[in-house]
């Protein structure tokens, strides 16, 4: 309890400060707010590491593609993938809640990094728009996009659908898929406490191609991380 604690505190307020120290870098070029992406994704491992004695192992960084433009769809347990994956994907495009725009100071620098928000449930002109506003924001910066097809974060051992959005958006941008499986939601719940002296695994899939029909290409997504994560959750027992 004492270490989840301690964790909370040094890594929150580490966040705080990283970012109100970088407000100058919202003039600045994107590179500069970039850099601080991945400044704070180390600075979640030094934590981790530090405070939980967490081991973070990561599988199939050979699959990470180069040298052409990709997107990757990751399993999404806990706020650790937000931060971690921007250490080992260079200069990622997250897609977001809009509220988390508002934000003050914090929203800034999401919308500095041109992330792409989304209204949930709502019927607006942006959402309407959402598919053309990411294939036009991935072919202009050439940067990878990242999203969470679970929509929310889960815990490890839940296999809820994968949202169809995603489906969608691998339609429209017609470009090859980077398929992320992760345990992080057994060390770093959405509730409760956290659990020390455990090991995250972040494991990286062979890539799909373009061009695959859209609704096998959900299905084969969905499965194939879903059968990574009980490998990983049965090495990890």
């Amino acid at each position: 309890m004492l270490r989840s604690l301690f964790f909370n505190i040094f890594f929150y307020f580490g966040v705080i400060i990283v970012i109100i120290i970088a407000i100058p870098a919202l003039i600045m070029p994107n590179s500069i707010a970039l850099l601080l992406g991945k400044f704070l994704g180390n600075w979640a491992i030094f934590c981790l590491k530090f405070f939980l004695k967490t081991k973070i192992n990561v599988i199939g960084k050979k699959n990470i593609i180069k040298n052409e433009n990709f997107f990757v769809a990751s399993a999404h347990q806990s706020i650790f993938e937000t931060f971690f994956l921007q250490t080992i994907i260079n200069s990622p495009i997250f897609i977001l809640k809009k509220e988390l725009l508002k934000m003050p100071i914090f929203g800034w620098h999401l919308k500095k990094i041109n992330s792409i928000a989304i209204d949930r449930n709502v019927t607006t002109k942006e959402n309407l728009d959402f598919f053309d506003t990411i294939v036009q924001t991935i072919n202009k910066t050439k940067r990878p996009l990242i999203i969470f097809p679970q929509g929310t974060r889960t815990p490890s051992k839940i296999k809820t659908p994968f949202k169809k959005g995603v489906a969608r958006i691998y339609e429209h941008l017609n470009i090859k898929c980077l398929p992320i499986a992760l345990n992080s939601g057994n060390v770093w719940p959405k509730n409760g406490p956290m659990i020390p002296n455990s090991v995250i695994t972040v494991s990286i899939l062979k890539p799909m191609d373009a061009k695959i029909e859209k609704n096998y290409f959900l299905k084969t997504l969905e499965e194939n991380i879903y059968n990574e994560i009980d490998k990983i959750n049965n090495l990890n027992n």
